[in-house]
């Protein structure tokens, strides 16, 4: 909205336009219309709320913030203190013509008894007026006078500097000042950053010992200082000579800053909401006069409608346009009202107090020199009431919105949070509390303040900032030392892929294969779909105590599948192998039955999730069983065969095994028909491996150099051999131990998602030893093994667009794990509710700022695994490349896996990563739709292709 033009151009213009207003047929009193004019509907506040909300949320935007009202300025200021800060900090405060200093030493006891020793000092006129660099070295050596007088020899004393003037914070310890105010007009210093200024004068005062921490306003002082031990204040407001309101926001949607993770405080400037003419239905003539009388004009609508400097202002209005009207001190002279500021807002608070009754009103008002009789008393009284109590209910309004907005953004069914106030106004109105309260409940019910009186926010706050700083900092040292061993660098990557590139190549060797960490299994798979694949086609998919029946028909319009799922009873899984087999082509028969389709006899592709020694496309030596199996008299035989065997038993003879897969494989393919760049399959799940498309001739352990084969690499177990011991850490090597099968599967047990919840449950523990996390604290259960469930590194790390491209809802693949996560969470920071959940589950007393670190523990841990999975397929299209002699690749990755698919950052880390170490390859990746399933179909298809009819 643009600037009101209904805004009188002059004082005497708005009040003839009151006195006009005030002389209407209405029936009510002059008094009684005053009276309503200050009295603002419930419905009206409402409104007033949603506006200030949209302000704050223009505010907070990008692309909204220089048009926006309330400026929303990020404060740097991520944490509330928790009662452990412990030190000595010094606070230098630049106040209207003094300089105030303070040494505040915190005990740790939970910030309740602060030791405090402070001094204050004269600043002569011309500082305020002169070079911006004598007002600093003013400054800097108040600073040091009062050090020397404090007898202070502490090697290390962090700085607070409240400077109260309108700057641009880029960080904690950066502000560039924006203009002066308050009388102050110092050259050369608009546009500079204060907090080098001043500490540029304080080190020419040789004081190597004061290092400047943190820049702030007295507002963030009063949240500050309201915050102890158990007790979290994380608002606050001013209600005196003018008027603000701070709160911690979520930092993801505080635009205007660099800031992603956890909670900032911001301060609102919330004096200005109305400017835009928001506010011009509430506002009375008796505002217009106080506006046009202001020093700004148009400016600081909010403000001056509850800020103490303009209270008395107002009541002086309506007294003289009341007085106008014989409604007051008739017949007696009222011209000591029309004096500018000649009532002050303590006098009107001194004519409301109940107690008094009258009296106090009749002594003020003699006292400006009118005359006023009982009636006169009673009605000023009403009138400075109503003044006050519209501010009061104003103020109410404001605080409504910041609360019900926290409540929003934390997604929160109720919001109990401590609100830190100081002022004049809350100080000197005996019923501001109490209108406040009331008033929030009615218009935020779902917000439950408490109100907390501040002691001295600009020096025991400033304090309070500064030695939460020093701990942050302090921790974040700590932190990025535990995590230091899992953040890989580029060069320990391209090491890495170098590695894997090794491995492959002793892989595929006929002399070295035995000893490769890496198996590079040939499949038999020759070719990948052309998309001339026409026909009918069965697959069976086993990989558990479940299978799968699905029969796919490729036609020329797209692929149709129908499928029904199968329990495989424990007796058949751990009984005999002829039983095992029998019950599943009693399944495919019935199947068939269902379908109509025992009449016909059709390829059949097997997905066979078990470990085996592939010796042809349709001929695979079981090496042992897995998953709750134990079938005797499988092991060592070819299990294409034994199911052959069972179909002949059962006499079913339209069975026609023509392939045996893996769901890697099957993956492949299944993209391949979509995309005949797809030589490439990728599962990232419970577990990982790769496959792709490798030249005959570099196979040593097959006949044959012509045409391509799929290679099984099996790259879980990449780093058996010890090559990868070099980046396994402390937390790897502890999980490893712990496992079925310590020492082998190594590189899966860093990527895969099967391993990363426990690699964060140990990091989680070993911080909590360090009293990083939950005041040192866990729960038992966090002791408890595999409990920090993988998916939960996805609901904690869930940011940003989470839309995936492949769609939502849960993704299952044949030994993957289904991540239940609903992927519906569109901002750029934690999903509270999920989170809240998480916490509960584990039994976990955690802070909010437990949980921004529980996140960047996470997400280092997701990361690094990307980044591996990254190095391998790294590898993998530079062999590719080498191997067809190009200097660009173009390819597709067929992938999948719910680590791939639901965590929010995976996939994106992993491409990144891919381009840094393979620049040569463009590589896309494209989501498989049921690889272990349509995928085996496919590969039956292109056997049948390749092979002609009836082969």
């Amino acid at each position: 909205m643009g600037s009101r033009s209904t805004r009188p151009q002059s004082g005497r213009f708005a009040m003839s336009r009151l006195v006009n207003q005030q002389q209407d047929s209405s029936p009510s009193t002059p008094v009684q219309r005053a009276l309503r004019a200050l009295t603002i509907p419930l419905e009206r506040l409402h409104i007033m709320k949603g506006h200030m909300m949209q302000a704050m949320r223009r505010g907070l935007g990008r692309h909204t913030h220089s048009r926006a009202t309330l400026k929303m300025l990020p404060t740097y200021i991520c944490a509330t203190p928790d009662g452990t800060e412990k030190g000595d900090f010094l606070v230098v405060e630049l106040c209207q013509s003094q300089v105030r200093t303070l040494l505040v030493t915190l005990l740790g006891d939970g910030n309740l008894n602060p030791q405090m020793m402070y001094k204050t000092f004269d600043m002569p006129e011309d500082i305020m007026r002169g070079e911006g660099e004598a007002l600093f070295d003013f400054i800097a050596q108040c600073v040091s006078q009062f050090l020397a007088d404090a007898n202070s020899s502490l090697e290390h004393l962090p700085l607070g500097f409240v400077f109260p003037f309108s700057c641009q914070q880029t960080q904690l310890n950066k502000a560039e000042l924006i203009s002066w105010s308050k009388g102050f007009s110092c050259r050369d210093v608009v546009g500079k950053d204060v907090v080098q200024l001043l500490q540029s004068a304080i080190n020419k005062q040789e004081l190597s010992n004061v290092e400047v921490v943190a820049l702030m306003n007295d507002t963030v002082g009063t949240m500050m200082t309201c915050s102890t031990e158990g007790r979290p204040c994380e608002v606050a407001l001013i209600a005196d000579k003018g008027s603000n309101c701070c709160f911690m926001a979520e930092a993801h949607l505080v635009e205007t800053a660099e800031e992603t993770s956890g909670r900032m405080c911001i301060n609102t400037e919330w004096g200005r909401f109305g400017d835009d003419g928001i506010l011009s239905d509430i506002l009375t003539p008796y505002d217009e006069c106080v506006d046009e009388e202001s020093f700004s004009p148009g400016e600081k609508r909010f403000e001056k409608m509850v800020g103490s400097l303009y209270l008395g202002e107002i009541a002086r209005h309506v007294l003289i346009a009341l007085a106008a009207e014989k409604a007051l001190f008739t017949g007696s002279s009222v011209a000591v009202l029309k004096e500018k500021g000649v009532l002050k807002t303590h006098q009107v608070l001194e004519i409301i107090n109940i107690e008094e009754g009258t009296a106090m009103t009749k002594r003020a008002l003699e006292a400006l020199g009118l005359q006023p009789n009982e009636r006169d008393c009673s009605r000023v009284q009403q009138i400075c009431r109503a003044v006050v109590s519209r501010a009061a209910t104003l103020y109410a309004t404001g605080l409504s919105a910041v609360l019900s907005y926290m409540c929003q953004s934390r997604d929160m069914d109720q919001l109990l949070v401590n609100v830190g106030v100081d002022g004049e106004l809350y100080q000197g109105h005996t019923r501001f509390e109490e209108i406040l309260l009331s008033v929030t409940k009615l218009l935020a019910p779902e917000c439950v303040p408490t109100l907390l009186p501040s002691t001295d926010g600009s020096g025991r706050g400033a304090a309070m900032v500064t030695a939460v700083a020093v701990r942050l900092e302090a921790q974040r040292r700590e932190v990025a030392e535990v995590l230091a061993p899992l953040r890989l660098s580029h060069d320990d990557l391209v090491q890495v892929q170098a590695l894997m590139r090794q491995e492959m190549e002793l892989g595929l060797g006929q002399e070295t294969h035995a000893n490769a960490s890496v198996r590079m299994l040939p499949t038999y798979v020759c070719h990948t779909p052309d998309g001339t694949e026409l026909g009918e086609f069965l697959a069976l998919d086993l990989g558990g105590t479940n299978f799968r029946v699905l029969v796919v028909q490729v036609t020329e319009q797209g692929i149709r599948m129908a499928s029904e799922i199968y329990v495989i009873p424990t007796a058949v899984m751990q009984g005999t192998g002829e039983e095992l087999f029998d019950h599943i082509i009693d399944c495919i028969m019935d199947f068939q039955e269902k379908q109509d389709l025992m009449t016909h006899t059709l390829p059949l592709g097997f997905t066979f999730s078990f470990p085996c020694q592939q010796v042809g496309l349709d001929k695979a030596l079981l090496l042992t069983w897995t998953k709750g199996f134990s079938a005797s008299g499988c092991v060592g035989q070819d299990v294409v065969q034994l199911l052959r065997e069972a179909a002949e038993r059962k006499h079913h003879a339209g069975l026609k095994v023509v392939a045996l897969v893996n769901d890697t494989v099957g993956t492949m393919m299944s993209c391949g028909y979509e995309d005949p760049k797809c030589e490439i399959g990728l599962i990232v799940g419970t577990g990982t491996n790769a496959c792709y498309m490798e030249e005959m001739r570099n196979v040593g352990t097959v006949e044959g150099d012509e045409g391509r084969m799929c290679i099984n690499m099996e790259w879980g177990a990449f780093g058996d051999n010890g090559c990868l011991d070099h980046i396994f850490t402390s937390f790897d090597r502890v999980v490893d131990d712990q496992t079925i099968n310590p020492g082998k599967q190594r590189f899966e047990k860093l990527i895969s998602g099967m391993y990363l919840g426990e690699i964060v449950r140990h990091i989680l523990l070993a911080m909590a030893d360090k009293e990083l996390l939950f005041h040192g604290n866990p729960s038992p259960k966090l002791y408890t093994k595999d409990i920090f469930k993988t998916k939960f590194l996805s609901t904690i790390e869930l940011q940003g667009d989470t839309t995936p491209a492949y769609g939502m809802g849960t993704v299952v693949g044949t030994g993957t794990l289904v991540l239940t996560v609903a992927l519906v969470w569109v901002s750029n920071g934690l999903a509270p509710r999920q989170i809240r959940q998480i916490l509960q589950d584990l039994e976990l007393d955690a802070s909010f700022e437990d949980s921004v670190l529980m996140r960047e523990v996470c997400h280092t841990v997701s990361m690094r695994a990307a980044q591996l999975c990254a190095a391998g397929l790294a590898a993998v299209v530079e062999k590719m490349r080498e191997n067809r002699g190009l200097d660009k690749l173009s390819i597709t990755v067929g992938v999948d896996g719910t680590l791939y698919k639901l965590h929010p950052n995976f996939s994106h880390c992993l491409q990144k990563t891919l381009r840094d170490l393979a620049p040569n390859c463009t590589v896309s990746f494209m989501p498989s739709e049921d690889g272990s399933g349509k995928g085996a179909a496919l590969v039956a298809a292109v056997a049948c292709r390749v092979t002609g009819p009836g082969q």
